[in-house]
């Protein structure tokens, strides 16, 4: 019935739309608002890619009747669109205005109607980078909170378009309604689709594998190993996974905002050989946990987030203990191994960043294409700071080669969580999963990276503004693609089943 909601909801849109003039008359008289507009999305004085998707909005004000907007590109060139309170940009018209603002920026006049008065708000601009962003992502669409879930997918994006598809869902293999199924944590080389992964869990359980884009199931389960994989990295050049190993729970509050708390009872991190189909251990301490691994560019570094030292009660990893009373305890620093690509050897542990030491946890780390700066979400406690209203990104250099002041105000939100922070392959582009707004519902923001400085973090523009209120779905682990997926969901469960 959702589903059946939200397509004529868009149906309906689209009737509206067609109903509108292509380009509205600028009101002839109108009263200075002396205010930016209040639009959704946010899009006032942000620096967007050269190659994005139409920024359309709507006055977010229930309040209004109308709106047009003027958008200016440098030449002096203008252009007018409004249909009701929203403005949707043909996608041919948008990408010209980027193409002739490329360095500059695009001016924008809004006005809004309401009670039959026109009201003129102070202009804007739209920042253009030279720079243009990966033309893909992908994301999992889930429902806010974990107490019950059906429909699930891993879908994609193109950026440059509003044009989504599916990799893969929950129904086309499951044969065990009463068991479900759960499919997570998809990952890809070098922002390639050629080599990927997702897993599926509960029912036809395991890890799909596509290597050299041949697609198969694999067990990553061994007998001296706590779990199958759980967070992948892939190492940016040989057939080689760094997982975590998890035996994960969670806790539903009642009285407390963050409403969901995930965690670890248990977590180590194992390397898997794709060509040998061979399972290594790195680490496996039962006093700590350790978890989020994820690859330097040049493949010479591991990183990964480590606890302290568990309470004593906490060590037998076949109980399943009282960690309620020990969970807002646990915080994590980021360390780093090195490793020989050669042998397959790692090396001595060093600690890269003490959270711990400033009575906060450390999770999600990435680096950034050029090897210069190291995101990672950083909150008060635990390892999964999506569900936490105090989790910010950070960002640090790892070499004197960049700025030491890095300014990410732009990109974090302020009483909402932001986390699972991921570079764009040319590092100019930063990525979160967000819950600001509502608080609810997690969607992606991207914020232009330059200088040790991100601008202010815009939301994935949609063909409907009201889109992202219509859908009723959390954005989880976006991740950058220089090209689709090219197998298809029928592909996919061939192999699942």
């Amino acid at each position: 019935m959702k589903r059946y909601t939200y397509i004529l909801s868009i149906v309906a849109a689209l009737l509206l739309l067609s109903s509108c003039a292509n380009h509205p008359d600028v009101p002839t008289s109108s009263i200075k608002a002396k205010c930016l507009p209040a639009i959704f999305p946010d899009y006032c004085n942000v620096t967007v890619p050269c190659n994005i998707a139409p920024l359309n909005f709507m006055l977010s004000d229930d309040e209004y009747d109308e709106c047009v907007a003027r958008f200016t590109i440098p030449d002096g060139q203008q252009q007018t669109y409004g249909c009701g309170v929203k403005v949707q940009i043909p996608k041919e018209e948008w990408h010209a205005m980027l193409d002739a603002s490329k360095g500059k920026s695009i001016k924008v006049e809004v006005w809004g109607q309401k009670e039959g008065e026109w009201l003129s708000f102070t202009p804007f601009e739209i920042f253009v980078a030279d720079q243009p962003i990966d033309e893909y992502l992908s994301y999992r669409l889930i429902e806010p909170s974990y107490v019950a879930w059906n429909f699930m997918e891993i879908a994609q994006r193109d950026i440059t378009s509003f044009e989504e598809t599916q990799i893969f869902n929950n129904e086309i293999t499951c044969n065990d309604r009463a068991k479900g199924q759960c499919i997570n944590c998809h990952s890809y080389q070098n922002y390639k689709t050629d080599n990927m992964l997702f897993h599926v869990r509960q029912a036809n359980s395991g890890t799909i594998l596509v290597n050299d884009g041949k697609v198969s199931k694999i067990n990553l389960k061994r007998d001296y190993t706590i779990s199958a994989g759980v967070y992948p990295a892939w190492h940016p050049t040989a057939k080689l996974i760094a997982f975590s190993t998890n035996q994960t729970r969670q806790a539903f509050h009642t009285a407390n905002t963050n409403k969901i708390e995930v965690f670890d009872l248990a977590s180590d991190m194992i390397l898997y050989d794709v060509e040998t189909d061979s399972v290594s251990v790195v680490s496996a301490d039962s006093t700590l946990l350790e978890v989020y691994p994820t690859w330097s560019p040049d493949g010479k570094y591991l990183y990964y987030c480590k606890s302290a030292p568990l309470p004593e009660e906490l060590h037998d990893k076949d109980k399943d203990t009282e960690i309620n009373e020990y969970y807002q305890k646990i915080q994590y620093n980021l360390y780093r191994r090195p490793f020989d690509v050669a042998s397959h050897n790692f090396g001595e542990e060093e600690l890269v960043y003490d959270a711990a030491s400033q009575d906060k946890s450390a999770t999600l780390p990435r680096i950034s294409p050029d090897g210069h700066y190291l995101l990672f979400a950083l909150g008060q406690y635990g390892c999964f700071h999506i569900r936490h209203s105090d989790a910010d990104i950070v960002c640090m250099p790892l070499d004197n080669q960049v700025p030491s002041d890095i300014d990410l105000t732009g990109l974090n939100s302020e009483g909402f969580a932001d986390s699972y922070p991921t570079w764009s392959s040319n590092g100019h582009w930063i990525m979160v999963s967000s819950r600001r707004g509502d608080g609810n519902f997690s969607r992606v923001y991207i914020s232009y990276f330059k200088n040790g400085k991100a601008e202010k973090a815009f939301m994935l523009p949609q063909e409907d503004p009201e889109q992202n209120t219509f859908r009723l779905k959390c954005y989880n682990r976006p991740e950058f693609m220089v090209e689709p997926v090219r197998i298809s969901v029928n592909e996919f469960s061939k192999v699942s089943q």
